[in-house]
């Protein structure tokens, strides 16, 4: 009796029980874009360290309005007014630059009238105690928390650690990723192709959906039908992961699985309810996570984005390494859905999804075209035009 198909959502929870995060490691912020970090990061700083000017114009004391002053001195980011400000006096100040003690607002330039060092009011001034000026600490203080254990190394994230005081954060070492295709009908892009022969792209599709991730590549290149050649190849690669395309299905030429079990692999799932990719399978060898992808171009895509992209975040210390999807309304009537989860690729136009008339998975054209995946889940009713859909963006 054929065991069930396994949900999406269980597939994938049950792929990253396989593997832990890695080994934490430092890397000076510069290295460590995209990557997890893999503690919380505190400030080591206050920011502002001190009150600062938010505009050009003059520091002065509040309770002093509505002025005259003496200008005595002039502060500039960097080159902060190293006296103190009396009452009736005022520091020229810029944008950026410390408050001068004694002082606690901020007159702009545009509301002052200046002769010599004589300084008057010449608009409504500034309506309280504090005006254009950012407080010590406004951002954040020393030993707040900033970033949480798993969250994305952003630029922005990058810019926020390095201001607080870090020049290197603790990350996941990178993950080595080895890629294979199988199949003796298969040529290198660009090669002449025979009658009964196929330019292989599975290998650089996957590797090109993991360039953002924290990865380090390994091609195995393209494995002929072989159990000798198969079993000896796996038996080698040293890796973290191991994805190979093609092959993984029921026919006589379909030898992965049994050339990974002969090589020593554990298989802890094989066939799921999705369309396309049903035959994916996932196990262990070794210390690495063997994913076999299904070798129609578009069913290796997509499983590559729902279970090879979530196992490399997941190993890289990803707080939430699954593909987050989101709703927009359906621009074309859908038929129901039948027991596997459907991707069906498709095209956003004004702001709705159109599915690509053709979603046969050995087809590559539509899947150039497209710009997300509607994701139908099993035996949804019929949905209609403006009905919301669930997607997954492409791009």
């Amino acid at each position: 009796m054929t065991a069930p198909l396994l949900p999406v959502d269980e597939a994938l929870a049950r792929l990253l029980a396989l593997a832990s995060p890695l080994a934490v490691e430092a890397v000076p912020l510069a290295s460590a874009a995209g990557r997890w970090v893999a503690e919380d990061i505190a400030a080591r700083r206050t920011q502002p360290s001190s009150d600062l000017s938010a505009m050009d114009g003059y520091a002065i004391r509040f309770a002093d309005l509505p002025g005259p002053w003496s200008v005595i001195g002039e502060s500039a980011a960097g080159r902060p007014f190293g006296g103190t400000v009396e009452s009736g006096e005022a520091v020229r100040i810029f944008t950026g630059a410390p408050l001068p003690t004694g002082t606690d607002t901020v007159l702009v330039q545009e509301e002052a009238a200046r002769d010599g060092e004589a300084l008057r009011r010449a608009g409504e001034g500034p309506a309280d105690r504090g005006r254009n000026v950012r407080r010590r600490g406004l951002d954040f203080a020393e030993g707040d928390r900033l970033i949480s254990a798993g969250d994305r190394l952003t630029p922005a994230r990058l810019a926020l650690a390095g201001t607080a005081g870090h020049g290197a954060l603790p990350v996941r070492r990178r993950v080595r990723v080895a890629i294979a295709a199988t199949g003796d009908e298969l040529v290198p892009p660009g090669a002449a192709v025979g009658v009964a022969q196929l330019p292989e792209t599975n290998r650089l599709m996957l590797a090109a959906q993991l360039a953002d991730l924290p990865v380090d590549p390994i091609d195995l290149g393209i494995l002929p039908d072989r159990m000798d050649a198969l079993v000896a190849a796996f038996r080698e690669v040293d890796a973290d992961v191991i994805v190979t395309s093609g092959g993984a299905s029921v026919g006589d030429h379909d030898l992965v699985r049994p050339a990974l079990e002969a090589a020593g692999a554990t298989i802890d799932f094989w066939r799921i309810a999705l369309r396309p990719g049903k035959p994916m399978m996932a196990g262990r060898l070794g210390g690495a996570v063997v994913l076999g992808l299904p070798g129609n171009p578009v069913s290796a895509f997509v499983t590559g984005l729902l279970f090879v992209r979530p196992l490399v975040a997941h190993l890289s210390g990803a707080a939430e390494p699954g593909v987050r999807p989101r709703r927009v309304p359906l621009g074309e009537p859908l038929p129901a859905n039948g027991p596997r989860a459907d991707y069906l690729r498709a095209e956003l136009r004004d702001g709705a999804a159109f599915a690509s008339t053709v979603q046969d998975s050995g087809m590559l054209r539509a899947l150039a075209r497209a710009s997300c995946l509607i994701v139908r889940p099993p035996h949804v009713p019929a949905a209609e035009r403006g009905d919301s859909v669930e997607i997954l963006d492409l791009a």
